[in-house]
């Protein structure tokens, strides 16, 4: 039986009542039509799940779930800023696909500068998909940066690590993932108009491996979440 779900303050560990948020109250008996003793699923966000209770503006906690639908590869996705809105249209289908972190940067090429409270609507849009696709784990979203400052903190990244390019001759990255099978990943994706020469470059020196996602050029808002794709089918088949 599937029940609904959301994401809640971690609990201490022999606390059996949870207070809901006068929002996630709303949502559950106003929107979700749910009663006194109906069921649903709390989260911690930090890969704990609980069956719960509804009990007025509280959730008892019922029963621990040992249960996980996370990838077996931690995934870090590094994101030029699109124009507009296009970045919530990221969160959400990546968050959905398995992504551990976002990291949002400002390159060369990136028109959007976003104000100080986006990370907050950022952050509440990756924790609405965490619940409707059944994660564990709410990502990360990081306070953007500029590319080269992202590069700075990445140098000593120590794992694999992926640049997506255009209009260059360089490996499909399913092919990167065949070879290498990694469980920890890094993989950036461009702004419209891709990334220019020189970030490729500096990217390259520390440590990043140009990879295609193929001969078609995708959107600044496609291609995160053709990355998160290609890897959530690879770690689910492997």
């Amino acid at each position: 039986m599937a029940f609904y779900r959301i994401v809640i303050t971690p609990p201490h560990p022999q606390q059996q009542w949870i207070a809901l948020s006068q929002e996630q109250s709303h949502y559950l008996q106003r929107v979700l039509r749910l009663k006194n003793s109906d069921r649903f699923v709390v989260m911690d966000g930090q890969g704990k799940a609980w069956l719960a209770e509804l009990q007025a503006e509280k959730a008892h906690l019922l029963d621990f779930l040992p249960e996980s639908t996370e990838l077996n590869i931690a995934v870090t996705l590094l994101v030029a800023l699109p124009k507009g809105n296009g970045f919530e249209e990221i969160i959400r289908p990546c968050t959905e696909l398995g992504v551990s972190t976002l990291m949002p940067v400002i390159s060369d090429r990136t028109l959007l500068k976003p104000s100080p409270n986006k990370g907050e609507r950022w952050q509440k849009i990756a924790t609405e998909a965490a619940e409707q696709s059944e994660r564990q784990w709410v990502p990360d979203i990081l306070e953007p940066c500029s590319f080269k400052e992202a590069l700075i903190n990445l140098k000593d990244w120590g794992s694999e690590a992926y640049i997506c390019v255009t209009r260059r001759e360089s490996p499909l990255l399913w092919s990167c993932l065949e070879t290498q099978r990694p469980s920890r990943l890094l993989i950036a994706t461009g702004p419209e108009g891709g990334w220019t020469d020189t970030e490729i470059e500096q990217a390259i020196a520390v440590g990043f491996k140009p990879v295609s996602l193929g001969k078609r050029i995708l959107r600044a808002i496609t291609a995160p979440t053709v990355v998160m794709s290609l890897v959530a089918n690879f770690a689910e088949l492997r």
